[in-house]
């Protein structure tokens, strides 16, 4: 009994020594390779939940920024649409007021082309009947002349020399050196010896020398005195009267 006592105390020291040895084993070679180990994994997951971390502060201040530039881009397009609407309705008025003054303009051109073209007509309707009225006249005048208006011609023609200024005698008595050939004196009826001596001194004081004077006579003339004096062409007729409205007619036309 007493050995196996002893024996069983030797087993019980044993294996107090070989647990002993055996948490040394496991503390040198297993415990602290394993802390070692778990110390880098924590230290790493440590790392990889600092990182986490950072990187999920990191996204939400590019959560925020992204944020922010939406509401910059949100603010920056309204202002874009506002500059736009604003560009556009700038514009639109500035087509409005261009076609309104293209409008009025080409509203006053048609007035302008309407009236030009009433008076053209009214010009027309009023050389019209200026022609007619010198026809009319014409053979009024056609058939009531005689010697006697066309003495009261001659009287005021005689007249109307008598008031000429001094320009207008200078010119005549200048046509009259300047040409070699006689005086001719055109009338629509056979002039009195009476008459042909009034015209005869009034071209010769005219003249301011003698004068030859070539008398002829032309019906046309209606009534009244036709003088060819020189380069110049003196008179009073009512056939040349007549031909001279219609001229002036034309002219206004």
């Amino acid at each position: 009994g007493e050995i196996l006592l002893e024996i069983s105390w030797t087993t019980f020291l044993l294996e107090i020594l070989n647990f002993l040895v055996l948490v040394w084993l496991l503390k040198r070679f297993l415990y602290r390779p394993v802390m070692s180990l778990l110390e880098k994994r924590r230290l790493k997951i440590q790392q990889s939940l600092d990182e986490a971390a950072e990187q999920h502060a990191q996204a939400i201040e590019l959560e925020q920024q992204y944020k922010t530039r939406l509401e910059d881009w949100g603010i920056e397009k309204q202002k874009m649409m506002d500059a736009l609407q604003q560009e556009i309705h700038s514009e639109r008025t500035k087509r409005l007021e261009q076609l309104k003054k293209e409008l009025a303009s080409e509203r006053e051109k048609t007035i302008v082309i309407e009236q030009r073209q009433q008076a053209e007509v009214l010009l027309q309707y009023q050389h019209k009947a200026h022609q007619q009225g010198a026809r009319f006249a014409s053979h009024l005048l056609r058939a009531i002349a005689c010697e006697e208006i066309e003495s009261h011609l001659i009287d005021l023609f005689i007249k109307s020399v008598e008031k000429l200024d001094q320009e207008q005698c200078e010119v005549l008595l200048r046509a009259c050196k300047a040409s070699a050939d006689a005086v001719s004196v055109t009338s629509a009826f056979n002039l009195s010896e009476r008459q042909q001596q009034r015209l005869q001194k009034e071209l010769e004081t005219l003249c301011k020398q003698s004068v030859k004077i070539v008398y002829q006579q032309d019906p046309e003339l209606v009534a009244g005195l036709r003088i060819v004096l020189g380069a110049s062409v003196l008179g009073l007729n009512l056939q040349d009267e007549l031909n001279g409205f219609v001229e002036l007619t034309s002219a206004i036309r």
